[in-house]
């Protein structure tokens, strides 16, 4: 659910709105984690056929820093954070290879 949909919802059935509980929208997010997720998205995958994701390629971070006019003081706290984004990536994508191996070793 996104952020308009509960706030939509939460209009239609007259509850109040919970802030908590409401899923934040990009634009809620610092201008460097904004940042960081778009050079996230721009580095290449790393995937195995037998293995699958195992992250991200980071061999073009230097270019990608300079394009996105990231200053030295800047790149260990963008780093960090694609970091975080990677494993979660990487997590993710080895849930859903275990999901479909348990469902192909069930039939």
């Amino acid at each position: 659910m996104t952020k308009d949909q509960y706030l939509r919802m939460c209009e239609q059935t007259g509850q109040e709105i919970d802030w908590d509980r409401c899923p934040p929208d990009i634009e809620d997010f610092p201008e460097q984690v904004i940042t960081a997720l778009n050079i996230f998205h721009s580095l290449g995958n790393r995937i195995y056929p037998d293995v699958g994701f195992t992250g991200k390629d980071y061999t073009n971070l230097s270019l990608l820093y300079k394009f996105w006019g990231i200053e030295e003081y800047q790149q260990e706290s963008i780093f960090d954070i694609l970091l975080f984004l990677d494993a979660n990536a990487q997590e993710d994508s080895q849930r859903r290879i275990k999901e479909e191996y348990d469902k192909i070793k069930r039939k």
